[in-house]
């Protein structure tokens, strides 16, 4: 009795021993947190701060993803040229940047040092998977290797033909409705069957599939387009962020369909290709394909690294649904807006349009070559500024690993929020002169020597700009010129002018909508 008795107050002791451990450690860790946190306050201090509504919720509420969110970036560039610092709530600062002194150290930064930062991105997660828009470190250094010769000209010359395929089945789309209205000017919203043409010609580029999606419905494609419209809707429920309470949401249950249907057929075509490969083997295979070009599933089951290993199925699956998720929305708003802006300014569509038909004077065939990219210097030119008015991507984030100095003596601390703003850095009035206005000269030769590569920031830039950034640009030709071949551009003025929306992409409230009037004597 007395021995259990005694080995009960060891066993107390013990137990309240460890407590108190426990109590120490805790202590001793919000300790050190604090201490870190007020050490990182005065170095953010030195950054300027935009008015607040109070203490407790900093500028929570105040940005807002409308067109006056994005007026109110105009006004924060007019005042802080180079950068603010913007409270979330008392624990999450945010720094705000808009100019190549603050920006230029995070986009040269490693992906091992300026990470992307999770808070957003872990939203595509369960999407995506660990492609290239969401990994990082050795995982993205190497994936990001093996990818590489799958977006080289050599490859993307021969998706050109798919680019143009693509594009006059929408164009055919769009002669038909001119025609049902008598072969005048129609009014058509543009970016929606912009989304379908880009979805239309990545399924071809990446998995060689004719889905018809812009002539029927697709569950892929319909998929595909639920999911970036539950990932944007989650971004704005607070609530729903974790995902244990998201995966009980009807928007949760929704999006684990649409990302089992996409996962299904991702799959489906890894498995068969990989299949056919061990069975047939290498040379064989190859043979199988002469006559066609190489598409990107069949390009990364070619692909090793330095050691010989090659991209597992679930890797392979990732990069395509990455791919696809990337390539579409961003280049579908890019020709949106520039279809807007043409609109808009006769003058410089009248000029494109000359240019693309002194290129295929005399042809048989009206299809852009590969070889013709490089022949339409001022369409190039407004494909640019276009981009730099009307951004697809308007901010990218990060969260750097370490303290980055800035060449005037600041630091951004290590963890804190880097909002790198696109739409802020090409609309600067230090950058750019009458930022508000559409000239696409400032991107001639000689205009673009006198400015700072960080100042135009499309794709980003620096190790982890986009790489797919040559494969956009090309569709963007092929496309424009086929459309100012065959139709006169025009903005319908009964309309208000469009209300921005950024999200994913740069969008409109109510849609782009223009007049398209058939071009008299242009190519059947």
């Amino acid at each position: 009795m007395a021995v259990a008795t005694a080995l009960g107050s060891l066993g107390a002791v013990a137990l309240g021993t460890f407590v108190v451990a426990l109590l120490l450690r805790w202590l001793w860790d919000a300790l050190v947190a604090v201490t870190r946190f007020r050490a990182t306050c005065r170095q953010l201090n030195k950054f300027p701060i935009p008015p607040w509504r109070n203490w407790l919720l900093g500028h929570t509420g105040m940005g807002q993803s409308t067109e006056e969110g994005l007026q109110q970036v105009d006004t924060l560039v007019a005042q802080y040229r180079h950068g603010c610092l913007w409270w979330g709530l008392p624990w999450l600062p945010v720094l705000r940047l808009f100019h190549p002194s603050t920006l230029r150290p995070l986009l040269s930064a490693s992906a091992f040092v300026a990470p992307k930062d999770k808070i957003f991105y872990g939203f595509l997660k369960p999407w995506l998977g660990e492609g290239l828009l969401l990994s990082d470190g050795q995982r993205w250094a190497r994936h990001r290797r093996l990818l590489m010769p799958a977006f080289h000209g050599d490859v993307l010359r021969n998706y050109l033909g798919i680019f143009n395929q693509s594009t006059r089945v929408l164009l055919a789309k769009w002669a038909a409705a001119a025609e049902a209205a008598d072969g005048g000017p129609v009014e058509l919203e543009v970016l929606q069957p912009l989304s379908l043409l880009t979805l239309d010609t990545l399924q071809k580029c990446i998995f060689s599939h004719e889905s018809h999606c812009q002539e029927q419905p697709s569950e892929y494609i319909q998929a595909i387009l639920e999911l970036s419209s539950l990932v944007v809707r989650r971004q704005f429920q607070p609530l729903l962020h974790p995902w244990w309470l998201y995966s009980l949401s009807s928007d949760g249950r929704r999006f684990a369909r649409a990302c089992a249907t996409v996962h299904a057929f991702t799959a489906d075509v890894v498995q068969r290709r990989r299949q056919a490969l061990a069975c047939l083997g290498h040379q064989a295979w190859l043979d199988g394909r002469w006559g066609r070009s190489m598409d990107f599933i069949d390009l990364l089951l070619l692909t090793k690294d330095e050691n010989g290993h090659t991209l597992s199925d679930k890797d392979i699956a990732a990069e395509a649904d990455t791919f696809m998720f990337e390539g579409h929305d961003t280049t579908a708003s890019g020709l949106a807006w520039l279809f807007y802006n043409l609109a808009g300014h006769p003058e410089h569509q009248e000029r494109c349009r000359q240019e693309v038909q002194e290129l295929l004077a005399g042809r048989d065939t009206a299809d852009i070559e590969w070889e013709d990219l490089s022949q339409l210097p001022f369409t190039t030119m407004c494909i640019k500024e276009s981009l730099r008015l009307h951004p697809p991507v308007t901010a990218v984030s990060r969260r750097c690993t370490e303290d980055i100095p800035l060449r005037d003596g600041r630091v951004i601390p290590k963890g804190v929020i880097c909002l790198m703003s696109i739409y802020g850095t090409h609309h600067n009035p230090d950058l750019w002169t009458e930022p508000e206005v559409f000239n696409p000269l400032r991107f001639s030769p000689e205009n673009s020597k006198e400015r700072s590569p960080s100042s135009f920031i499309p794709f980003s830039a620096g190790p982890r700009n986009c790489i797919g950034q040559s494969f956009a640009m090309a569709e963007m030709k092929v496309v424009v010129a086929l459309t100012l071949s065959r139709f006169v551009l025009r903005r319908d003025n009964a309309r208000p002018p469009p209300r921005r929306k950024p999200e994913l992409i740069l969008r409109a409230e109510d849609g782009l909508w223009l007049l398209l009037e058939p071009l008299v004597g242009g190519p059947e």
